[in-house]
């Protein structure tokens, strides 16, 4: 949309299924480079991810028209399919249903 502007913050977190621990020191890079790529894909932008083995958390800014949902599903989906395909870990990866989205003001940015 011409002439809009927009700063919409969100601090997303989702986790492993089972909230086992396998997001070990050996895949973490690997992995936040992909879901930095699948974001920027998506036209959006991510400020930072960090997380524990166990889960992840995501700093957003999204423009007004994206579907959250939408893009959290994409992350998962990709992501999941990402690490099985390479088969870094005995088994297999997925993802826990759902996450938790928060906003965030711009003067809160630095505190997150």
């Amino acid at each position: 949309m011409a002439n809009t502007y927009s700063q919409i913050f969100y601090h997303v977190v989702f986790a492993v299924r089972n909230r086992e621990c396998l997001i070990t020191p050996t895949i973490k890079d690997d992995l936040y480079k992909y879901i930095y790529g699948i974001v920027k894909n998506q036209q959006q932008s991510l400020f930072i991810i960090n997380g524990m083995p166990d889960h992840v958390h995501l700093l957003l800014n999204c423009k007004p028209d994206i579907n959250l949902s939408h893009l959290i599903k994409e992350i998962k989906e990709h992501s999941t399919k990402f690490i099985n395909d390479k088969k870094i870990i005995s088994g297999k990866f997925y993802w826990q249903a759902g996450f938790g989205a928060f906003s965030i003001g711009k003067r809160d940015l630095s505190r997150v």
